[in-house]
């Protein structure tokens, strides 16, 4: 027994020797899992205040919530949006329906610079109401989202950016259709009219062949030759006459 009662003190020491190694490591196990968990909730924190955050905007619309389109059941009739990129970088913008076989937009998509802005418009099919059908029935069944998604300066833009960077993709809008009696009078159908107005004269400025920035030489040189060729026949016939003039006087 005093054997045992000897060896006890040694084994308690070397167990005392290894104990401050694993305090430690689980101390340090234990302040690294505090430091995830802290981290973690910092992390689930900014997310929620990014969520409750409105998004930023890159583009400005106008009208901002709202498609006016002139009710006039069985024709297809058109509103008009203005875009204006307000960041500071290239924008690309799509459009979207719930009504693709009724509606279309011009440009359904494209590229704004800083700054730049361009009134699109949208083509709808008015149908029509069908039986105990109410306007707001028609109002609120056909809806237009408008996306945008930052890119490089000189990218062509094509559809498929918004797939490829599907993450990046912002909803800028949601635009609701609503309907205006093209014969009366009112702010929205004049503000209508004007950009419409704005949106043709654009087409049909980007259809015209552009100015030409300096005199046309190929064009001079034809004209140039072609006066050349005139003397010289002209003085050629003179010539002949001369000749004949002189044969038949002397």
């Amino acid at each position: 027994m005093a054997i045992s009662a000897r060896q006890n003190p040694s084994s308690d020491a070397r167990l005392f020797k290894l104990c401050p190694f694993w305090t430690s490591r689980n101390g340090l196990l234990s302040s690294n899992h505090s430091e995830a968990n802290v981290q973690r909730s910092s992390k689930t924190v900014s997310s929620v205040a990014r969520s409750l955050l409105p998004p930023r905007r890159r583009l400005r619309l106008d009208p901002s919530s709202y498609l006016y389109f002139p009710y006039e059941p069985g024709k297809q009739v058109r509103s008009a949006v203005l875009l204006k990129n307000t960041s500071k970088s290239h924008v690309a913008f799509k459009f979207q329906t719930t009504a693709p076989k009724s509606c279309y937009m011009r440009p359904p998509g494209g590229i704004l610079a800083p700054g730049e802005s361009l009134i699109a418009t949208v083509f709808k099919f008015v149908e029509q109401p069908e039986n105990n059908e109410k306007l707001s029935d028609q109002k609120h069944r056909v809806k237009f989202k408008i996306m945008s998604l930052k890119v490089k300066e000189g990218v062509d833009y094509v559809p498929e950016l918004f797939d490829e960077q599907k993450d990046l993709v912002a909803v800028e809008r949601i635009l609701r259709v609503v309907f205006i009696d093209p014969e009366r009078q009112t702010p929205a159908l004049e503000k209508l009219k004007r950009q419409l107005a704005e949106a043709d004269a654009a087409v049909e400025a980007r259809k015209k062949p552009p100015a030409e920035a300096g005199p046309r030489v190929v064009a001079e040189g034809l004209v140039i030759d072609e006066w050349v060729s005139k003397m010289l026949r002209m003085n050629y016939s003179f010539k002949f006459f001369l000749m004949y003039f002189l044969l038949f006087t002397s």
